[in-house]
């Protein structure tokens, strides 16, 4: 039984989503499968043709980064699935779950035209999973923690860092829905983008930690963050948020991350770097200000890929061993929170 609670969008949103029927779902080529039992009838004749599948787990609002994941994917296996499924474990009260982008249709055309030949085979997306609510929490699902009951997933001491300072639940939702999908769609191979680099390295750790089969952590691949071409931005679904005037000011965290990228290649200490980062936020800042547009940084630090422990202050990158280090931040442009990264350091111990 649910509990009462004020019926806000992002309640009705949940509810209606528990309901969707195959008759509200647009045409496609792609067989889409609604539920946990019709995905595994499909994974099962995969298993029993000894076909591998790779998997690009969504939450819809598809653009050219996860289009990037899906051509990798398709090359690497035999079969590919990408699943959409808005998580609401992984959005707090406050946060966008009722506006986040839901563009079903588009999002079909764009996966129905990806290709790649390998050898004479011309490859194509298998199966698109859009599962629901009620089928990836049998026991409900509240967007405050305080209330949900059941079985959830938490990576202790590697959540509370970085984007889980801002977000505290935020990676707990994540753990949990990766998880429940893993078990689910049982892939060979999954691909996760680099934008979101935390979250990655703690899937990969998370199958790594629960000795998962399906993926090994090995098969848990990070692909490059695609970015536009003219000014850097990196690729996101929330980039819809933004107005005309706001798009202008976005790429100012790149380029954030960029210079204190440089100070550190320059030997520059991790503090330096820092400020070198803030200087230029806090120049945009000014500028975007004069037009009528709020920008505040969020976050600008640096951090051990392997344990996320910050790195410290006095630190350079002769004094930071072998071991990458992750250059982060978050940047509020008008209501839109952007996140980006660079990887300082051997990247191909990251980004394969």
């Amino acid at each position: 039984m649910y509990m009462w609670r004020p019926v806000t969008k992002a309640y009705i949103f949940l509810h209606r989503s528990m309901s969707m029927s195959t008759s509200s779902l647009p045409p496609s080529p792609i067989p889409l499968l609604t539920s946990v039992a019709s995905y595994r009838q499909w994974r099962q004749r995969a298993f029993d043709g000894g076909k591998s599948v790779g998997f690009v787990p969504t939450m819809g609002a598809l653009h050219d980064g996860h289009l990037s994941l899906v051509q990798r994917s398709l090359a690497e296996n035999e079969l590919t699935v990408l699943s959409i499924f808005v998580n609401p474990a992984q959005f707090a009260p406050h946060e966008d779950l009722a506006t986040y982008p839901r563009t079903l249709p588009g999002d079909l055309e764009l996966l129905t035209a990806q290709q790649v030949t390998v050898g004479e085979a011309v490859r194509k997306a298998s199966a698109v999973f859009l599962p629901s609510v009620q089928d990836m929490y049998p026991s409900g699902i509240s967007q405050d923690v305080s209330a949900q009951k059941g079985a959830f997933v938490e990576m202790k001491g590697y959540g509370h860092q970085m984007e889980g300072a801002s977000r505290p639940t935020f990676f707990r939702g994540v753990a949990t829905v990766v998880t429940k999908l893993f078990n689910a769609v049982q892939p060979t191979n999954a691909y996760f983008g680099q934008k979101d680099i935390q979250q990655a390295l703690l899937l990969r750790r998370l199958c790594k930690d629960l000795l998962f089969p399906y993926p090994e952590a090995d098969h848990v691949h990070i692909v490059p963050t695609t970015r536009d071409l003219n000014d850097g931005l990196a690729l996101s679904s929330r980039n819809a948020y933004l107005s005309a005037n706001e798009r202008k000011f976005a790429p100012a965290l790149y380029r954030a991350l960029q210079c204190a990228e440089s100070a550190w290649s320059n030997g520059e200490s991790k503090d330096r770097c820092i400020s070198t980062a803030v200087a230029v936020i806090d120049e945009v800042k000014a500028q975007a200000a004069i037009e009528g547009v709020d920008v505040r940084l969020d976050y600008i630090e640096m951090n051990n890929s392997e344990t996320f422990d910050v790195v410290d202050a006095s630190s350079n990158h002769r004094l930071a061993g072998d071991i990458p280090v992750i250059l982060s931040g978050a940047l509020w442009v008008g209501r839109t929170r952007l996140i980006d990264n660079i990887v300082v350091g051997d990247l191909n111990r990251i980004i394969r």
